[in-house]
């Protein structure tokens, strides 16, 4: 990709933001050498990187690859053999271990993956991994700090420190003697102290000669000498040759260690390269996430369609997001409108988002945006005056595109800012006109933008070329930074010369000035403009209206299920309360029957009169339940040897739908379950529940009887009218969601929002694979606008 493109589109500043998130040394060098490349298979290698980077932050925690050491550190010294220094060694060590939790990072199911391996684009890297603990444990074992060696570090060194300890003890010992002996009057202080790694003891100057020793210093004022006393002189000597096989000690550890990483140097270098690879890869998902970016598609067909795009220098809160598009109906497009109208920052953003997506980078752009790969990006973008080459501004910008026309080509795209400005108006236009027929003949994608009528006229009169205009609010005189294609836009010169306070008789006379003609056709365009945004605005309103129409239906929709519900609640309540009555009675009928034999009443009458009672109460209990409760068509009775546990039955005089609980006794009575609540019935009053009812499935058909399982009826009432699936994999979000469709039919519910989330799309494409085959799904459709666009599906059920 060419340099100028680069500068002039500000990539080295993305870089700059990209290595800020990189943990490591190499990891923020990678970062800034980062290349857009033009091989389409490496950018969607990269892209799935950086996807499945993305993924991995989203489910489990980060990960740090802090420790990754600078290859010059390691791999030229123990190429050549020589021993790495104890400072290096601990870094190497700590850099091992890095790598080791990187790879358990890498292959180690988390938390929200419920103990499923992990398989993408990366895990091969992250399995290449050589952790080499059994060095680094060694390094751990053999060195404490970056000035201390372990006594264990070797048997000689844990032999010579021995020894040196032992001669340390004699040493002060015997000083100990000598300072509250025989010199205790000639010392300054009792304090033994060191001097060149030798003991000493500080003797005051006019005692000099009655300490027999070796003088090794003298205070600041000189009143102090610091003598090594004749009797320890040898025990001193000694402790040196003692320190002095320390060190060689030392060195044969560092480097027998620095030996044992040589022997593993092709294992060493894979693991800097890889641990490097890998912290550029997170830190471009860490940046996606910052920027809340999205990994693009590439499509083949030489187009781009950006949607929502932000330019990535501007803040998030204040970028206007902008839909852009090429290559497909017109490979050229010309942009018109006032000046800071954001037409240069619409070209950049196309071509930083280019850049950024064939490195392998997400984009800060909306979901379903696609890209295509040029093989070069060519701009012409800025003031390039030049005093030293002697160059105009328009000499400059005509010498950079006599350099574009040269070079480019259908694998090219071309951005070009104020195409023919800086010379004579009439002539620039010509200029800029031939400029862009040029370019549209041989197929060149590209975007130009200029305030010249003629690119309009041009772009408005030939096929495959399109105008398109950054808005301007006229009652503000501001520009909205948004753009719209398939108008031109005006510069409202005028305008806006009037609203910085330009005289109004200089304006009139101004406009007496300009071309009639040039005048009617950019009030045309101003009048087609506002007509635009008109439709904009009626066809907003419009949407708003029917999102209000399906509100309003979906809330009268719920409604009617409430009234439903109260109603069967409200007969089933008043069924009860009649059979209490009609219970009540019966028992004061036989009551009164008896009282009344017991007075010698003739039997045969009452038995008569007992009867007529039992039957007129009967009758009215059958015509309750049948208005009541009970259903037309009952179905077929139970045959009792063919009951079993969970079967679905129908109890007739209660008019409700159970569950099989216990088996018929010798009397023929059994437990149902009825929602929460159980009865005792006689399998005479059950009749047979249809599997399938109307297209629409029964309890049973949608637990199976032969799992045994009992519909949780408690659980169905309180589901929630949207299922999360972000965070799982395809396999756990589809059990999932066919769980939760089972309870959302129990619970009679119309509709359910499933929240898949936007990422790859991969989750997406399995929930609606998986929806086409459940057949109690009547349709399903992505969320719109406010209901979480294509992170969401909304599915309509049979019910």
């Amino acid at each position: 990709m060419n340099k100028r493109a680069l500068r002039l589109l500000e990539y080295d500043r993305i870089l700059e933001l990209l290595s800020e998130h990189a943990d490591s040394a190499p990891g923020r060098k990678l970062c800034l050498e980062l290349q857009p490349s033009d091989d389409r298979e490496e950018i969607l290698r990269n892209c799935a990187f950086t996807s499945d980077a993305i993924e991995r932050l989203l489910k489990r925690s980060d990960v740090s690859f802090s420790q990754t050491m600078d290859r010059d550190r390691l791999i030229p010294p123990l190429g050549a053999g020589r021993t790495l220094e104890a400072s290096v060694l601990l870094a190497a060590a700590g850099f091992l271990r890095c790598v080791g939790r990187a790879r358990s990072f890498g292959l180690n199911p988390g938390e929200n993956d419920r103990g499923m391996e992990i398989d993408d684009s990366l895990t091969p890297y992250f399995t290449a991994l050589v952790p080499l603990r059994e060095i680094s444990d060694e390094i751990d074992r053999c060195i404490i700090s970056e000035e201390e060696i372990a006594d264990d570090a070797s048997p000689g060194l844990k032999q010579i420190r021995r020894a040196m300890a032992g001669l340390h003890a004699r040493i002060r010992k015997e000083l100990n003697r000598l300072t509250t002996g025989i010199y205790r009057q000639y010392l300054q202080d009792g304090v033994i102290t060191m001097r060149d790694d030798r003991y000493c003891i500080p003797v005051r100057a006019e005692f000099k000669g009655q300490v027999s020793g070796i003088v090794h210093d003298s205070s600041a004022t000189g009143q102090t000498l610091f003598i090594e006393p004749q009797v320890i002189v040898e025990l001193n000597n000694e402790l040196r040759e003692s320190h002095i096989a320390e060190l060689e000690e030392i060195e044969r550890v560092l480097a027998a260690l620095s030996a044992g990483l040589a022997e593993r140097l092709d294992d060493l270098e894979f693991d800097l390269d890889t641990m490097a690879f890998l912290d550029l890869t997170f830190a471009k998902a860490r940046y996606a996430l910052e920027t809340d970016a999205m990994v693009p598609h590439f499509n083949e067909r030489k187009a781009f369609i950006l949607r929502s795009a932000r330019h990535p220098l501007l803040p998030k809160d204040k970028a206007v997001p902008i839909d852009v598009y090429l290559g497909d109906a017109f490979d050229l497009l010309v942009i018109t409108g006032p000046n800071t109208g954001g037409k240069t920052v619409t070209l950049k953003t196309v071509g930083l988002l280019t850049l950024m997506g064939q490195s392998g980078m997400a984009i800060p752009a909306g979901d379903r945006s696609e890209l295509a790969v040029f093989r070069e990006v060519y701009a012409d973008i800025g003031d390039e005056q030049s005093i030293e080459q002697s160059l105009s501004t328009f000499s400059s910008h005509m010498t950079n595109i006599v350099s574009i026309l040269e070079k480019a080509d259908e694998e090219s795209l071309c951005l070009f800012d104020e195409l023919g400005a800086g010379t004579d108006p009439t002539e620039g236009a010509a200029l800029a006109v031939a400029i862009l027929d040029g370019l549209h003949k041989k197929k060149i994608r590209t975007i130009a933008t200029t305030h010249y009528s003629e690119c309009k006229i041009y772009a408005m009169t030939t096929n495959g070329v399109m105008n398109g205009a950054c808005d301007f609010d006229m009652r503000s005189l501001a520009p909205t930074y948004k753009l719209l294609i398939g108008v031109p836009g005006s510069s409202n010169a005028f305008a806006i010369s009037r609203k910085l306070g330009l005289p109004q008789e200089v304006i009139d006379d101004a406009r007496r000035r300009v071309d009639s003609g040039a005048e009617s056709f950019d009030k045309l365009l101003s009048d087609l403009q506002n007509s635009r945004k008109k439709a904009d605005a009626e066809k907003d309103n419009l949407e708003n209206l029917r999102r209000e129409v399906e509100a309003q239906k979906e809330e009268l929709r719920k409604k009617e299920e409430r009234f439903g519900s109260e109603r069967d609640r409200i007969l089933e309540e008043a069924n009860a309360e009649a059979r209490d009555i009609l219970k009540e009675a019966k028992e004061v009928a036989d009551e009164t029957i008896r009282a009344m034999n017991r007075a010698g009443a003739d039997v045969r009458d009452l038995e008569k009169d007992r009867g007529r009672v039992r039957k007129k109460l009967s009758e009215k209990d059958e015509a309750l339940s049948k208005n009541l409760g009970a259903p037309k068509n009952a179905g077929k009775k139970v045959d009792p040897a063919k009951l079993s546990k969970g079967d679905m039955v129908r109890v007739i005089s209660m008019g409700l739908t159970g569950t099989v609980s216990t088996l018929p006794d010798k009397k023929g009575d059994l437990t149902i379950n009825c929602g929460i609540m159980k009865t005792r019935v006689n399998v005479s009053d059950l009749a047979a529940v249809a599997e399938e009812q109307d297209g629409k499935r029964a309890l049973r058909s949608v637990y199976g009887v032969g799992e045994k399982r009992k519909p949780d009826i408690s659980r169905a009432k309180n589901i929630s009218s949207e299922c999360r699936l972000i965070g799982m994999t395809a396999d756990e979000a589809v059990a999932c969601l066919d769980r939760y469709l089972d309870e959302a039919v129990m619970a009679h519910m119309s509709s359910v929002r499933i929240v898949h989330g936007k990422g790859t799309g991969t989750l997406r494409d399995a929930v609606h694979r998986h929806l086409k085959n459940v057949p109690y799904v009547k349709s399903f459709k992505l969320g719109e606008f406010g209901e979480g666009d294509s992170g969401v599906t909304i599915a309509q059920l049979l019910i």
